[in-house]
């Protein structure tokens, strides 16, 4: 063999032409720090793909009222609940599809893709004229929006172990802030004829769609994150099968591979483990992914609850908030929520670790769920900066377990079966964020027509419920359920 003997096994070597190389080269070098630009891709992307999730939350009920399919008012909640499913029902049956698109062909496809179903579904359900419609458009913006999963597998993969927190934490941050600004936006531009009526007429084209115009910044936003992303960089290895040098065939696949995984994802040979892995009995993997779960569920819940909430009549329980009080509100907490995530959340978890710093979030949002009801009570400035608070606080403690599972998820895997992983993740979290709006519009429906009950009378049994499911969320934060790959 001669001098082929002489070269090291696990020596670093990398394909020229493969983009997961130039990636992982790029984080050998020692003066890499942190991947701001990529960085950057991840939070914009995440951040367009989210805004159009809850965005209808805040003029829901008016659009359903004006869309008149409901034939009393306490229906609204019943038929609002069926919108707000429709685009996570669509998502639960594609989401492991796109994750085993994401492993064979790339990141990138499946993120452009997302953003152009943002830009198309999300504008057509803005100019719905009936309920089916507004159904179906929402349907297929879930179903072609694949990048959730895909885009936590890129936030691991463009940046060293140590930063893996930050990544994580960026995808999180966007979500959290996609899910608050993005009611912002309904709340602050649907109706404009209504709110403007000096400016914008009732016959002009926004006084006959008026919920089109928060769909349209948004599906505008959507449309500069995919022109941005032409030069978001892969990070998915593409390597041929069989390579030569000097007429000698190198064991290329094993020594080029070692250079783009971490230690724990190499057998004892220095080879790299074969894709065998059945990830459904990886329990690791499936226990983070329950968990998050339910805590999806729970999340989703609560967010459809509260706008319905705070835009009911008082006489139903509710603070008789219109869309634009609703919209404020969320906007206070998304910027508080961005703040906290940069500045004070790598620290936390750093000194906590993701499931202590799940557990404590948990256990916080039970009591301040329970004082939701008796916000009712208050009015003017003191109600404003009661329900400002709790909101702000919620949605932290929301954003502080999300990403937590997001880390264990991501660590259960190697780099190879993180897009169906992430994959399977996003069906289960789209299966329970279906399944919630649906079921918080029909108990909040029921809530208003019982505001006399003698046991947890009106929203006090739909907050108990909330309440109820945060306390399973946490019990399955423990040990033996809930797993951590060593």
């Amino acid at each position: 063999m001669g001098d082929e003997s002489k070269v090291p096994f696990l020596d670093t070597l990398y394909f020229e032409n493969c983009p997961g190389c130039r990636i992982e080269k790029k984080k050998k070098n020692e003066s890499f720090g942190l991947p701001y630009r990529e960085f950057f891709y991840v939070w914009i992307s995440t951040l367009a793909i989210c805004l159009p999730i809850s965005s209808l939350f805040p003029f829901l009920y008016f659009m359903i009222r004006d869309l008149h399919i409901a034939n009393r008012v306490e229906d609204i909640g019943f038929y609002a609940g069926f919108v707000g499913a429709a685009l996570m029902f669509g998502r639960a049956l594609t989401s492991v599809f796109w994750g085993i698109v994401a492993d064979r062909w790339g990141r990138k496809p499946v993120i452009i893709i997302g953003l152009f179903s943002v830009i198309i579904f999300n504008t057509l359900f803005g100019l719905s004229v009936n309920y089916w419609m507004a159904i179906a458009t929402r349907f297929f913006l879930g179903a072609f929006n694949g990048i959730l999963g895909p885009i936590k597998a890129y936030a691991v993969e463009v940046c060293r172990p140590e930063h893996q927190s930050i990544a994580l934490s960026l995808v999180s941050t966007a979500w959290g802030i996609g899910l608050v600004i993005g009611p912002a936006l309904g709340g602050f531009f649907a109706q404009p004829a209504e709110k403007f009526p000096y400016i914008i007429p009732e016959e002009s084209f926004l006084g006959r769609f008026p919920y089109f115009l928060p769909c349209f910044f948004i599906s505008l936003f959507a449309f500069g994150v995919l022109i941005a992303c032409y030069w978001l960089p892969e990070t998915l290895h593409n390597h041929p099968q069989n390579k030569t040098t000097d007429g000698i065939i190198e064991p290329l696949e094993a020594s080029s591979h070692v250079s783009c995984k971490r230690e724990n994802d190499l057998e004892d040979e220095g080879r790299v483990q074969p894709n065998t892995e059945n990830l459904l009995t990886n329990w690791p993997l499936m226990s983070s992914i329950i968990v998050y779960c339910v805590f999806s569920l729970h999340d989703t819940a609560y967010s459809e609850i509260f706008s319905l909430w705070a835009e009911s009549d008082r006489k139903f329980g509710g603070l008789s908030f219109s869309s634009e009080d609703v919209g404020e509100i969320l906007a206070i907490s998304g910027f508080s929520l961005l703040l906290f995530q940069l500045f004070l959340y790598p620290q936390a978890e750093r000194l906590l670790g993701p499931i202590n710093l799940a557990r404590i979030a948990a256990v916080i949002a039970i009591p301040l769920l329970a004082s939701y009801p008796f916000m009712t009570k208050l009015s003017g400035i003191v109600l404003s900066v009661a329900v400002n608070s709790a909101s702000l606080i919620k949605n932290v403690l929301s954003m502080i377990i999300v990403t937590g599972m997001f880390i264990l998820q991501n660590n259960a895997v190697p780099q190879h079966q993180r897009g169906a992983a992430n994959g399977i993740a996003i069906t289960g979290m789209s299966i329970s964020r279906a399944i919630a709006p649906a079921v918080a519009g029909v108990i909040f429906s029921w809530a208003q027509k019982h505001q006399d009950s003698s046991i947890l009378p009106g929203d006090q049994m739909v907050f108990f419920i909330l309440i109820v499911i945060e306390f399973i969320g946490l019990l399955m934060t423990f040990k033996p359920f809930l797993a951590t790959r060593s």
